[in-house]
């Protein structure tokens, strides 16, 4: 609102107070209608039912939820929902998320996810799918599990990867870099250490609290913020929504958090371009098998968010020249955060647009346009062949 408001922005402002009042908020936060069609340790996999009148074709997507954060993230609201927009244009759209974790789950490492959880989801939504290849979309770690699941397996029936905001070289990422050299001091007997070995983890508190803290100027302003544009329903609608998304965090499982911590945070491990299964803190028994992203025989786009404070873009594009044995990887960076990238109001134009002609690109049926815009072999040409450090103009111009 101006400083001295305008009789129209009163009244918008008094419009939203009172449907929030009456109706208790602003965003239509129901969910979109979903079927179970697998399920097992912390894996659940979903078909969204397509809408009335339209007909599911070409290639599914799957979405991997990373771990600790709802599937919200790709269903925030209606009309910011990355699976609307997939259902609304006829795509067989999947998701697999992982259910509540808890104490007796402390023992899952990584290698759960990565060899069982990701691989038998894409399984999964190609078998339902009509035995079609799966367009796999990651989040966050969602990319990263994604990324390392395609490694470690090259049958599993994927036509394309997608890793959204997956940050690879951790050193780029300023919360974390100037920690490092402290957390590498107590040579992985800390009180994090102790402090997740007694939990069986990181407990959703922390895990919500660690979210927040990465978006520390935001929760600062929020109130400033939210009371100058009280007659913006769309903005009031979103907040709204990201509340919902980041109380609705979930804990990591004691032994996945070690990995992270130890292998990610401390050790900065996915920069060669490889990572060990069984590795944890580092001691030569726990070593397991080795997977490398030079395996991935794919095409991957790889998507950063031009204002991520959790994974920068120079964090996220480190993974493009690791992907050696990849058709094709296209890099590109989209207005927004590290979940405003994903669903912010601006994804609507930019990310999804990237997501719809990708997904055309690499269907398996030429004629397949469910998702995107018509783009066939005519088409192709302006999504570009080859190896690209950006993928558009407006990549390049974000990059500035």
């Amino acid at each position: 609102m101006d400083l001295i408001p305008k009789p129209d922005q009163v009244v918008s402002a008094a419009g939203n107070l009172a449907h929030k009042v009456f109706y208790g908020g602003l965003a239509d936060l129901r969910p979109m209608p979903r079927t179970l069609i697998d399920e097992g340790t912390l894996r659940e996999v979903y078909h969204y039912r397509p809408r009335a009148k339209v007909v599911e074709q070409g290639d599914p997507v799957l979405l991997v939820t990373p771990l600790a954060a709802p599937a919200t993230c790709y269903d925030l609201r209606r009309g910011c929902s990355l699976v609307e927009h997939f259902v609304d244009a006829g795509r067989p759209t999947y998701l697999v998320e992982y259910g509540e974790v808890s104490f007796k789950d402390r023992n899952l490492g990584m290698e759960h996810w990565i060899e069982e959880v990701v691989p038998t989801a894409i399984r999964e939504a190609s078998a339902h799918a009509g035995g079609r290849p799966v367009h796999v979309v990651g989040w966050s770690l969602g990319g990263i599990f994604s990324l390392l699941a395609a490694a470690a397996d090259a049958d599993l029936p994927i036509a394309s990867l997608t890793a959204v905001g997956s940050p690879i070289d951790v050193s780029q990422v300023p919360l974390v870099a100037p920690l490092r050299p402290l957390l590498n001091w107590a040579n992985g007997r800390g009180p994090i250490t102790r402090g997740y070995q007694a939990l069986g983890g990181a407990p959703k508190p922390l895990v919500k609290w660690a979210f927040q803290l990465t978006s520390f100027q935001k929760l600062v302003t929020k109130p400033v913020a939210k009371a100058t544009r009280y007659d913006d329903t769309e903005f009031l609608a979103q907040m709204e929504a990201v509340d919902r998304f980041t109380a609705g965090m979930i804990a990591y499982p004691g032994r996945t958090f070690g990995q992270l911590y130890h292998r990610f945070v401390k050790g900065n491990a996915l920069v060669a371009g490889t990572f060990d299964l069984g590795d944890v803190t580092g001691e030569p028994e726990a070593a397991g098998r080795t997977v490398s992203f030079a395996d991935i025989d794919v095409p991957v786009l790889v998507l950063a968010g031009a204002t991520d404070g959790i994974a920068p873009v120079a964090s996220v594009k480190a993974v493009v020249p690791l992907l050696t044995g990849s058709p094709e990887v296209r890099f590109e960076i989209v207005p927004g955060g590290h979940l405003g990238m994903l669903t912010g109001r601006a994804a609507r134009t930019s990310t999804w647009a990237v997501l719809d002609e990708w997904v055309s690109q690499w269907s398996t049926d030429p004629s397949d346009t469910a998702g995107g815009d018509g783009a066939g072999d005519d088409a192709a040409p302006t999504i570009g062949t080859g190896r690209r450090t950006h993928g558009s103009a407006s990549s390049r111009s974000l990059a500035r």
